[in-house]
């Protein structure tokens, strides 16, 4: 199977200081869902919001510039195929990267996702 060019992933508070991207924590290792429908992603996204999480943006991306992200942050990435209903976790981390990053003050380096995000608007 060919991997898609552009998937779709959850982001929180998108385009902002505290943007963050929505990952599924297994273990100790936290997973990004890439999900090849927008539809699933949205559908995905709503279910969030069912548990208590804060709106999501479903953004799309490169698939290639999201795996770079998880390699180089040591996450780890799963492909969701078109159809496939994924269903969040019942249980929830207790505070999430975002809310970590708020409680610490200001760093002006931009993180990897803005990098890649800018790096495709100035493609458009």
């Amino acid at each position: 199977m060919v991997a898609p060019q552009r998937v779709f992933v959850l982001l929180f508070h998108a385009r902002t200081e505290n943007e963050g991207i929505h990952t599924i924590r297994i273990g100790d290792r936290n997973k990004v869902l890439m999900f090849e429908s927008e539809d699933d992603a949205i559908r995905f996204g709503l279910l969030l919001e069912a548990q208590d999480f804060p709106e999501a943006t479903v953004e799309a991306i490169g698939a290639d510039e999201i795996e770079e992200f998880c390699r180089s942050n040591d996450y780890d990435w799963e492909l969701i195929e078109p159809g496939r209903l994924e269903i969040p976790p019942e249980t929830n981390v207790e505070q999430t990267d975002w809310q970590v990053k708020a409680e610490q003050p200001e760093e002006p380096e931009m993180t990897d996702l803005e990098r890649i995000r800018r790096q495709l608007e100035g493609l458009l």
